[in-house]
């Protein structure tokens, strides 16, 4: 019998760059080890209260499908929240619920490329990018940026210089992940101009559009949608906003009509997206922007804390996030992921360990991030000290005993 194999295209899956040490960290777990999480951006702030009583008084019996494009009620809330941000040209018909914004971001680059096609991405960028894109057949295109420079755009010919016959959008995040860099209104306005005069889609990543941490306001790519109605898409999610990570809540967002009806095709295969998480997520409109102010406020104490207490580390450099609640932080070490896994198999401080998330993982340019780890700012500021504490410990340790 032949031997029977399985395609490329799964074999050659790149790894989760945020997950890849899960593994490592299971075993090490087994052991009774208390680990730290900075490798994923989960939040533990609660979800807001109008959301959970839906949970609650959920009455409707039996628990059927969604429609596949979203149910009613979801899409009515979400219109209502963008028509709240001041952008009121929003209609119902342009938007897509998903499943999750990591569905979305897959969904709209499936809309807009063909196998051999090429987007760029501003490096380092959301590691969630790669498998879609992978799968699909689709070259992501760096673009690189400088932590010097705050991880902010390079100059206009810079980018332009990337361009090919075969690009067909640039996707970005802003607020960024991994970044924590808040693009700014002329780095918006550039990307625009980009899109109109190479005939490029933009595709904006937007979830993080709340936590904005420098005196200046998101500038969303809503603003200058009418401009290109038919070149723009915004990915958004509900996940980090109100605390709903495992509800799987997302959306896409596009005012050109051939798009939303492939994509509404695309979703109508899936079938639908959660009907309760959706009645759930349909509360946005009762969350008080209080919640949101208070989010905002919590995470910017986190970031001022985190930045001082890993710049006193010997070694450590990094950039000041902006907004979102990543960092990217260069470390003294060769190779980051090999500190990572120790960290998780050999360092201990009272039975205590942290988890970081490789940084070369945000990267596809070979050798870039070797020596660097993205850090979610997810914990309490207690924790986050103790985090601190341990990441000291263990740079000293491994610098003595394994460099």
């Amino acid at each position: 019998m032949s031997k029977i194999n399985i395609s490329p295209r799964i074999s050659t899956l790149p790894l989760s760059a945020v997950r890849k040490l899960v593994p490592y960290a299971n075993e090490t777990k087994k052991k009774g080890v208390l680990i730290y999480h900075l490798n994923i951006g989960d939040p533990d702030i609660k979800t807001p209260e109008a959301m959970l009583k839906v949970l609650k008084q959920w009455q409707i019996n039996p628990i059927g499908y969604a429609p596949g494009i979203g149910e009613p009620i979801f899409l009515d809330a979400l219109l209502t929240y963008y028509h709240r941000l001041g952008q009121i040209f929003v209609k119902k018909e342009d938007l897509i619920a998903t499943i999750g914004g990591s569905e979305a971001v897959a969904m709209a680059l499936f809309a807009v490329t063909s196998q051999g096609d090429e987007v760029l991405v501003f490096e380092p960028f959301y590691s969630g990018y790669l498998p879609p894109a992978h799968l699909f057949g689709v070259k992501l295109v760096a673009v690189p940026t400088r932590i010097q420079d705050g991880f902010h755009l390079p100059p206009k010919k810079t980018i332009e210089s990337k361009i090919t016959t075969k690009t067909k959008a640039i996707l970005f995040c802003t607020p960024g992940n991994p970044t924590g860099t808040v693009y700014t209104r002329q780095e918006m306005k550039m990307l625009v101009a980009l899109a109109k005069k190479r005939g490029l889609f933009l595709i904006s990543d937007e979830v993080y559009r709340e936590f904005i941490f420098v005196n200046r306001s998101h500038v969303s790519l809503l603003e200058f949608m009418t401009q290109i109605p038919d070149q723009a898409i915004l990915v958004d999610s509900l996940s980090k906003r109100y605390s709903l990570c495992g509800a799987r809540l997302g959306v896409l967002l596009s005012l050109n009509k051939a798009v939303i009806k492939g994509v509404s095709i695309m979703a109508q295969g899936r079938l639908s997206g959660g009907l309760i998480d959706q009645h759930l997520a349909a509360k946005l409109i009762d969350v008080p922007h209080s919640y949101i102010s208070a989010i905002q406020k919590e995470y910017r104490k986190r970031r001022d804390f985190l930045y001082e207490g890993l710049l006193s580390i010997p070694g450590v450099t990094m950039t000041k996030p902006e907004g979102a609640f990543y960092c990217m932080v260069s470390l003294p070490v060769k190779n980051a992921e090999q500190f990572c896994i120790w960290l998780l198999t050999h360092f201990r401080d009272n039975n205590e360990t942290v988890m970081l998330a490789p940084g070369a993982g945000f990267y596809i340019t070979p050798g870039q991030g070797k020596n660097e780890v993205r850090i979610a700012y997810v914990l309490k500021i207690s924790q986050l000290k103790r985090c601190i504490q341990i990441i000291a410990q263990a740079l000293s340790a491994y610098n003595t005993q394994v460099m």
